[in-house]
């Protein structure tokens, strides 16, 4: 059903990643978008779940034989894009990831059409070499053909203006659906442990979320035996499909360890355990983290752009990246102390509140709302006459602490650090807000959960 005053908008959304985080978010806003009563599509590789997320929100699926890697065959990729986008002449292309937003704006908007791009994880964080610089390079130059560069969190936000790339950034941070992610007591724990056939009692950690080099789950095995030693009886569940899984399993662990695999709906697993861990090397805003705090367990995470923001003081521990000692410790201490644990957990789930899923989509709806409006004043040229944010003075990065947002849109022209010196209310109260290249007021990191 059409809201008041909402114009339906028919869109396109653009995804090389077919599973895991990304696969889930785009479901999510489809099905709220067809909701709305706006004509909604999806392009993506043939396989994982996304297709089947389509079908049940009731939104067509075109088939878009994409890879994850860039290279030679990202010419035909493109070329095959914009035939889908010709024949579904939408209002809005979103391109969601590194490889779509790739192939979707090389070299350009697809048929000058109004494009949001989401990068769900910037490209470069995956690279090394003269593949980090190539990558830099591109997101710099592939911001002018975008009309929103959506951000999943305030780290995304400033990983991309450190990195140089300039644009009309808006926030719109991930959310949890509070209706399925449902805080768990003792015997919602004991419920989920049985239908999972879990042992009742034994200190539990688990890990969610696809087994790669980004989510890090070899720094958790590495760090396993540490935890035994000190806490022998205690178990881990790592929960994922992913191309690490045989290296994970030859890895030495000195036991205690399983390995799950994916699950749609993790919320059993989360309910299972007594220690959610997060030891991801780099991350937009993860959503498993997000489930996590709504069914009130504590987090232990890596301490990087997309963890450290949901897990602050009070309901969890941050570590740094790729240090399998301080790992081991964080979660040695939450299983051998229930009761901390349990108290992180009690503020976890209070905190999961400010990250309410309806009001993320609602505002992902405002944002693409805003992009389709320009499909009638597009710009010759590339760049309107009032675009005044290219120089660095409207990014410096000492502006971008929490205390960047107050809650309404800010134009480039009020981005001043003396300015944003003064307090502001926390930034929690401004996703949604404008920032770059003239935003009106109102390889290949593809992320997952």
């Amino acid at each position: 059903m059409v809201e008041d005053g909402d114009t339906p908008v028919r869109v396109l959304h653009v995804s090389q990643p077919n599973a895991g985080g990304v696969a889930v978010y785009i479901g999510q806003a489809v099905r709220e978008q067809r909701a709305r009563g706006w004509e909604v599509a999806v392009a993506c590789p043939p396989g994982g779940d996304l297709p089947a997320r389509c079908a049940a929100a009731g939104v067509p699926w075109f088939s878009w034989k994409a890879g994850r890697a860039p290279g030679p065959r990202v010419l035909l990729e493109s070329l095959s894009l914009r035939r889908l986008v010709k024949g579904f002449e939408p209002d809005v292309v979103h391109l969601h990831s590194a490889k779509a937003g790739l192939a979707g704006r090389l070299p350009g908007r697809p048929r000058g059409t109004p494009t949001i791009f989401q990068p769900h994880g910037w490209s470069w964080l995956a690279a090394t070499g003269a593949q980090d610089a190539l990558s830099r390079w591109w997101e710099r130059l592939a911001a002018r053909w975008s009309d929103a560069l959506v951000c999943v969190g305030l780290g995304e936000l400033r990983d991309g203006v450190r990195a140089g790339v300039r644009g009309p950034y808006r926030i719109v941070r991930n959310g949890v659906d509070r209706r399925l992610f449902r805080p768990a007591d003792a015997a919602a724990r004991l419920v989920a442990r049985t239908r999972l056939g879990l042992p009742a009692a034994v200190p539990l950690a688990v890990c969610v979320g696809r087994l790669t080099r980004q989510k890090g789950q070899d720094v958790l095995v590495a760090a396993w035996p540490a935890v035994l030693a000190r806490c022998p009886t205690a178990r881990l569940a790592i929960v994922g499909d992913g191309a690490d899984l045989d290296l994970l399993r030859r890895a030495p662990t000195a036991g205690g360890v399983l390995f799950a695999p994916a699950s749609r709906e993790p919320a059993d697993w989360l309910s299972a355990s007594d220690v959610v861990v997060l030891p991801s090397r780099w991350e937009g805003l993860s959503l498993i983290a997000l489930e996590a705090l709504a069914v009130g367990r504590s987090l232990v995470g890596s301490d990087v752009p997309g963890i450290a923001e949901v897990v602050r003081p009070g309901v969890g521990a941050l570590v740094p990246a790729d240090d399998p000692a301080a790992l081991a410790a964080a979660v040695a201490h939450r299983l051998l102390r229930p009761a901390v644990a349990e108290r992180e957990g009690r503020a976890a789930a209070a905190a999961s509140a400010g990250y309410d899923l309806g009001r993320t989509l609602a505002l992902l709806a405002s944002v693409t709302r805003e992009v389709a409006a320009l499909r009638d004043h597009r710009c010759s040229g590339g760049r309107c006459p009032d675009d005044r944010c290219f120089d660095d003075r409207c990014f410096d990065e000492r502006c971008l602490d929490d205390r960047f947002f107050d809650g309404v849109a800010l134009d480039c022209d009020l981005l001043d650090c003396d300015l944003l010196a003064a307090d502001a209310p926390d930034a929690d109260a401004a996703d949604g807000g404008a920032l770059g290249t003239g935003a009106a007021a109102g390889p290949v990191p593809n992320s997952s959960r």
